[in-house]
């Protein structure tokens, strides 16, 4: 096996990857074309580094079969633009010509991790209206200063990453009483009163991962796939929901097919959890519309064989399901932009749940003292909040500190978009390279 290995490590630096970053091909996109030798993760390896750098993936043509990796991907900046940014463009050849890979997994924790600038924090419970603004109550009675956080809420259950340091030093929290303290108090608010699945808390091992794919193996690990019941009185628009499909149509590969909204980083999730479900993506292909996404993939398990049950298929489509809704941006979008102070984020968060506004989303960041604070939020039943009981908390807290950006909960139904399902389906047998060329050029 180590032989194996020294042996593929050979392979890749006499074939390093090669990245066209190209504005010319395509009117209203830029084209990234990615050759490399392939690897387990490459994938998922490149498109976390367009995301990095918030890119939105239009098109997207995948070939990975036998030992070459040759992805094509059509992006656009955030304001629908091509790349021309000299500074973006050199970020995303240097990492992805390095062959940098992932750090190693921290699948199977969660917990609180020091590091010289900050404490990382990751817990797991059952969501409820208020539960993030008493962990942040909590975090400011312990004088910890809430320098960002992403937190995820889906199917009753929350999630977060969320990293702090201590106010009267602005470094991480290292005194190992201070971070049991830290643990066995979140911990107490976490599980609530009624829990019938155990909230987590607790040390996490050393490593560097992205929070946001972090997150998708936490909520993973919590089996928040497993639908439950929703709450009496909330309004659920089924047809919003996405369509996943498994079907074995080849003896060598499993196809799934996906048709949801669409948003920015929806590949990057879709790709996230058939990795960290071990599976590999063969081939495939994307393809935005105005409001929706579809996408196909050829898949195997990396033993090599296709799903090969239903008890898998149906686990399939579920954590599909939940990796496509769980960034789903449910709610009235609150954008908060000022000054930073100890305990801000507290006061924020009881505002809220003192208005009976529950947090089903939320990205904290801080730079230099200036905070910028996404919330997405509901009332406490899942519905739409009263207008007047936002323009109260909007002068509770300033105009100009807080402001309404959108609302995403019941929108008007957008006209149906067609997208020839199975496109690939004929597209592959012949899985030879001038099959993948005709790829590139349909680009």
């Amino acid at each position: 096996m180590k032989m194996d290995d020294e042996y593929a490590k050979l392979i890749r630096r006499m074939n390093p990857p090669r990245v066209v970053i190209d504005n010319n091909t395509c009117e209203d996109a830029t084209v990234i074309q990615v050759d490399s030798v392939n690897k387990h993760g490459i994938l998922l390896q490149v498109i976390q580094v367009l995301n990095d750098v918030n890119l939105v993936i239009k098109k997207a043509y995948i070939s990975s079969d036998g030992g070459w990796f040759m992805d094509v991907f059509n992006v656009i900046d955030c304001d629908g633009k091509k790349i021309r940014d000299k500074e973006v463009i050199d970020y995303i050849q240097q990492r992805l010509e390095t062959d940098a890979s992932f750090a190693p997994s921290l699948r199977s924790s969660v917990g609180v991790m020091p590091t010289e600038e900050h404490t990382s924090i990751e817990f797991t419970g059952t969501d409820r209206p208020g539960l993030f603004s008493e962990v942040c109550a909590v975090l400011a009675d312990l004088h910890c200063n809430v320098v960002n956080a992403e937190i995820w809420t889906h199917n009753d259950r929350a999630a977060a990453v969320v990293h702090v340091t201590d106010h009267s030093t602005g470094y991480a929290i290292k005194d190992p009483k201070r971070l049991s303290t830290i643990k066995e108090l979140l911990f107490n608010v976490l599980r609530g009163y009624d829990d019938f699945r155990k909230a987590k808390t607790s040390l996490s091992p050393p490593g560097i991962m992205n929070r946001e794919r972090r997150l998708h193996q936490i909520m993973f690990d919590d089996r928040d796939y497993e639908r439950v019941e929703k709450a009496v009185g909330r309004v659920e628009d089924k047809s919003s929901r996405p369509q996943v499909t498994v079907l074995n149509i080849e003896k060598d590969y499993t196809v799934i097919t996906m048709r949801s909204k669409d948003r920015p980083k929806l590949l990057f999730d879709i790709v996230c959890t058939l990795t960290d479900m071990q599976y590999v993506v063969f081939h495939g292909m994307v393809n935005t519309g105005r409001t929706e996404a579809y996408q196909e993939f050829y898949i195997r398990h990396v033993d090599g064989l296709p799903i090969s049950s239903e008890a898998e298929r149906e686990r399939v489509i579920q954590c599909l399901e939940a990796a496509i809704e769980r960034r789903a941006s449910e709610g009235l979008e609150l954008e908060l932009c000022t000054e930073d102070r100890v305990g801000l984020l507290s006061d924020i968060t009881r505002i809220f749940r003192e208005n009976s506004l529950s947090i089903k989303r939320a990205e904290i960041s801080t730079i230099g003292r200036k905070v910028k604070d996404t919330f997405y939020v509901t009332d406490v039943t899942g519905n739409p909040v009263d207008p007047k009981i936002i323009d109260s908390i909007c002068r509770q807290i300033g105009h100009t500190k807080l402001q309404v950006k959108r609302s995403t909960i019941l929108a008007p139904k957008p006209p149906k978009e067609t997208t020839t399902g199975f496109f690939l389906g004929n597209f592959f047998k012949a899985r030879t390279f001038q099959t993948f060329k005709l790829i590139r050029s349909y680009s």
